[in-house]
């Protein structure tokens, strides 16, 4: 029998054990890491939400950006903004087609 490194163990190991997850888009990194403590899923679908096309979705985005002092870039408010709107509104971006969503089941 022929003898196999410890290391060529562990890295079939690390191979072996599954495939990466998936990469999450700035929009949902900047939502995850300043916005989800305050903004869970029931806000994007109440009734009286804020947001009813995509210029009130963006000028939200912006609107809260501000008040949380994170100084984000025209860039991080346009990619947070797509990233609610495919996640949760669905709303015709300018120059596009509206998204069509089917709303996540409620646990």
């Amino acid at each position: 029998m022929k003898f196999v490194p410890p290391a060529a163990c562990v890295l079939l190991g690390v191979l072996l054990s599954g495939a990466p997850a998936a990469a999450q888009s700035r929009g949902e990194l900047l939502y995850t890491t300043h916005c989800v403590a305050c903004h869970t899923t029931e806000v994007h679908w109440r009734d009286r939400r804020l947001a009813t096309d995509w210029d009130s979705l963006q000028a939200q985005v912006s609107r809260w950006q501000a008040i949380g002092f994170l100084a984000w870039s025209d860039d991080d408010i346009a990619a947070v903004t797509k990233y609610l709107n495919e996640s949760y509104y669905g709303f015709k971006q300018p120059g596009g087609k509206p998204l069509v969503l089917t709303p996540a089941a409620k646990p």
